[in-house]
């Protein structure tokens, strides 16, 4: 496995504040935080930091316990994805959720963890009220509704899945819906490149991906339309839940393969790897297997630990790739699956442990070195943020290419 992609090095010289040399002095050098976003679904800072959608606070027991998974998940990860579907962020036209979420992002802005907003756009969980308007007024609205959010955030969240799953979006047919309607009206390409302009205008500075569970070749041609038509994208968002069974290293490369020509970042947006019984195979829509409970046990959990260690191996060296995102931290979430990190109570699984060797230990620089008579050392290392101590003082340095000279003043 070749990683060297996401290492570089630097020649340090560490001054004093007068200036001087820092010579032949002792340095610890330790990584904060990797550049590459190891990310889970964050969703339940928002309860945390913000509040029950009734205005009620979480009572203290649940507090903690939140508090404690988010800790686990978050020494683990450097990446969180918070919600915005449309019917439960506006579930009443013109009274968003917004002091709640900003609470949740806040909550992880302290702590350091790099944000995206998810969707902009979606078919699913879209808000009813949207219905009352002409498809004219229901695509204004849209975008209206996209410049509001990802201004309001701009700062706090500058990562957004702008549209979800557009491939399936004019066909979809289990329920009425107004974004449906619109993508059937004026089209896809039409579609993605009027909410990818909306967002673009709110935050100009923003990542804006594409976003779908389809990795059949009607994704590679939705690109091709898109691209072809001078819209902008970003990155592309692959989802990569595997309910059903883990899809192996070769599918896994093949995805990689197909989706890496188009010379755009990807990101592996939506992963899940079941710890228990896997769905049944003749399941078509996920959303369709629904079961009141549905228990890790102890071989899922190890066959959980394995795939998602080769999963991981695989992305991680792939110059591509540059965020996986595990969708449920915990058991219990989407479709009560046991697809967590972490069981029902907070308990380590084995794939907990297996990936804090990987992102903290393997993956990890930590060193301890002396300058020089002139006050320079070399740090070598994998991309990310540093914390360089030297005399009782510890700077704060990025690592994120290959630098021959950069000075530090030790305050």
């Amino acid at each position: 496995m070749n990683i060297e992609h996401r290492k570089a090095s630097a020649k340090v010289r560490l001054l004093k504040q007068d200036g001087t040399p820092a010579a032949n002095q002792d340095v610890k050098v330790n990584q904060k935080s990797h550049q590459f976003l190891f990310g889970v679904g964050g969703f339940e800072a928002i309860e945390l930091a913000g509040g029950q959608p009734d205005g009620q606070s979480a009572g203290e027991e649940r507090k903690a316990k939140l508090r404690d998974k988010l800790g686990k998940l978050f020494s683990l990860n450097n990446y969180a994805t918070l919600p915005f579907y449309l019917g439960r962020y506006e579930p009443e036209e013109g009274k968003p959720d917004e002091a709640r979420v900003k609470a949740g992002a806040r909550w992880f802005e302290e702590r350091g963890v790099a944000l995206k907003g998810h969707p902009l756009c979606w078919h699913t969980v879209c808000a009813p009220w949207l219905m009352n308007y002409s498809n004219a007024e229901i695509l204004r609205k849209v975008i209206a509704r996209i410049e509001r959010d990802v201004s309001a955030f701009a700062g706090l969240i500058d990562k957004w899945d702008v549209i979800n799953e557009v491939v399936i979006m004019p066909i979809f047919d289990k329920y009425d819906n107004a974004i449906t309607r619109i993508c059937k009206e004026y089209g896809q390409v039409r579609i993605v490149k009027e909410v990818f302009e909306a967002a673009r205008r709110a935050n100009p500075n923003a990542v804006l991906l594409l976003n779908d569970f389809d990795v059949s070749k009607d994704y590679e041609d939705l690109l091709e339309k898109v691209l072809n038509a001078g819209i902008k994208i970003d990155v592309i968002g692959i989802q990569s839940h595997q309910h059903q069974g883990y899809w192996g290293a070769d599918k896994v490369r093949d995805v990689l393969s197909r989706f890496s020509r188009f010379g755009l970042p990807l990101h592996f947006t939506e992963n899940t790897l079941i710890s228990g019984d896997l769905m049944p195979p003749h399941i078509v829509d996920l959303n369709d297997w629904q079961v009141e409970e549905w228990p890790t046990t102890p071989q899922g959990e190890e066959r959980q630990a394995r795939e998602i260690c080769e999963m991981y191996d695989i992305l991680f060296s792939h110059p591509q790739v540059e965020a996986i995102t595990t969708w449920s931290g915990g058991d219990n979430a989407w479709l009560h699956a046991p697809a967590g990190f972490l069981r029902i109570d907070n308990s380590e699984k084995p794939s907990y442990k297996a990936l804090n060797e990987k992102i903290n230990k393997e993956w990890h620089t930590e060193f301890s070195a002396r300058t020089g008579a002139d006050g320079y050392l070399t740090i070598e290392g994998f991309k990310g943020k540093y914390g360089i101590t030297c005399m009782d003082k510890t700077i704060n340095f990025t690592l994120d290419k290959n630098l021959d000279k950069i000075d530090l003043v030790v305050k």
